[in-house]
């Protein structure tokens, strides 16, 4: 991180910043413009694109920042850009016709949208930094595929779990240790949770209640985990997880797991429920080296053969600029699905379900997502809790059954379906 501040006051210096054009202007972009355009010299807010107008101007004015109207599309957007002005657009084409911006920023929350921006925004070659878990962990080797045909990158950010993870997992390979787990420390889990119980919730933090109720039921970090595990090629001990309860420490764990079993399946993503430092995320990992070991059990991290490293925090927005800079000065991805698939997100019913039903979508009240290593995924020809949407049953699924393609209607499959068929079929 140490060279990142550094090209940054070299890009403020030169008055140079990297421009950044963000789709989306929900609480996570609010914080964003605010942490650049107050925190991060050498890095600012070009231009928003937002589905309401008003909702980009806000975000701007929360950093303190007064907006122009939408700029025109073209030689007069860049001409606004580089006279520092602050812009909404009016559509999301126009952040990737602008010459001037370096970098867009997706932070839409959706799945098939989103989809559909970043793939022209590549296509416009515009490189890409995605807060999207749902849309990597369904379809994230795909558009690392698509990013390499347009000359871009394309990468998941930093501050979530899985880019705090990666990070983690990187220094530890570095050290020349051998990472084994993934983990993701979660406060609760009860599968069965609605709209219905988190709507308080939602509204007491202002989150969309969709999104409370995926973080609640597991989906959102079966979705983390997937997108880890397909940027590092690691697997899944079970479907679903092992997802031990513990209160105690994260460093307890250690000998819970089978080390023979992880080199077996080149190490798991995994999550455990109620331990600290919540809500951090850690990597356990092995050395053969006697003279690492001597000096891990000198550091007081044991005597193996599995050693605990963890980050007791992750920091959204906060940590989202640093991936900016790494992408845009320094080609580096913080996750990259560079794997194929190892691991995808299936859709679980979450009570019974009749023939004829249509499927809700994720933090609904219809399904829940769990992961599962892809062998098992396509030998079951299961269905991932991301393209379940708008789906007709055609027969009836008890609670607790997985989905499979067998159990839906076939009609025209969207664009995203199709690139995610594409790539299984490579």
């Amino acid at each position: 991180m140490m060279v990142i501040d550094l090209k940054l006051q070299e890009r403020q210096a030169a008055g140079n910043p990297i421009q950044v054009g963000i789709l989306g202007a929900g609480e996570m972009s609010i914080g964003l413009v605010n942490q650049i355009e107050r925190y991060t010299p050498g890095m600012r807010t070009a231009a928003i694109y937002n589905r309401t107008p008003e909702k980009a101007a806000r975000a701007y004015a929360t950093a303190g920042i007064d907006t122009t109207s939408s700029a025109a599309n073209g030689p007069a957007l860049d001409d606004a850009i580089l006279a520092g002005q602050a812009i909404t657009v009016e559509s999301p084409e126009m952040l990737w016709a602008a010459e001037q911006i370096d970098v867009v920023v997706e932070m839409t929350g959706t799945i098939q949208l989103a989809f559909d921006w970043i793939m022209q925004a590549m296509a416009a070659g515009k490189h890409v930094v995605s807060f999207n878990a749902e849309l990597d962990a369904t379809i994230g080797p795909y558009l690392q595929i698509k990013a390499r045909e347009y000359g871009v990158r394309y990468t998941l950010g930093d501050g979530d779990q899985p880019g705090v993870t990666l990070n983690l997992y990187r220094q530890v390979k570095l050290m020349g240790f051998n990472p084994l787990v993934c983990g993701n420390i979660k406060g609760m889990l009860d599968h069965y949770r609605t709209p219905a119980t988190q709507q308080q919730f939602a509204a007491e933090n202002g989150l969309s209640v969709n999104m409370v109720t995926s973080f609640a039921d597991g989906t959102k970090v079966s979705l983390e985990q997937a997108a880890i595990a397909n940027a590092t090629g690691m697997q899944v001990a079970r479907r679903g997880m092992l997802a031990f309860e513990y209160d105690g420490h994260v460093d307890d764990l250690t000998s819970r797991y089978d080390i023979e079993q992880l080199k077996q399946l080149g190490g798991i993503v995994e999550m455990v429920i109620g331990a600290q430092p919540g809500p951090g995320v850690f990597v356990f990992a092995s050395t053969d080296d006697p003279v690492s070991a001597r000096f891990l059990a000198y550091g007081k991290l044991g005597k193996g053969p599995l050693y605990s490293f963890y980050v007791p925090y992750h920091l959204l927005f906060f940590e989202l600029p640093f991936s900016i800079v790494r992408l845009v000065d320094f080609a580096d991805g913080t996750v990259d699905s560079m794997h194929d698939f190892k691991v995808e997100v299936i859709a679980t019913a979450k009570k019974d379900l009749k023939a004829g039903d249509v499927l809700d979508g994720l933090g609904g009240f219809d399904y829940y997502g769990e992961c599962e290593n892809t062998a098992v995924v396509r030998a079951q020809t299961l269905l991932p809790v991301a393209l379940a949407q708008g789906k007709t049953l055609i027969r009836d699924i008890a609670q607790d059954t997985a989905l499979s393609w067998g159990d839906v209607a076939m009609g025209d499959p969207d664009p995203i379906e199709v690139a995610y068929r594409s790539i299984r079929l490579q």
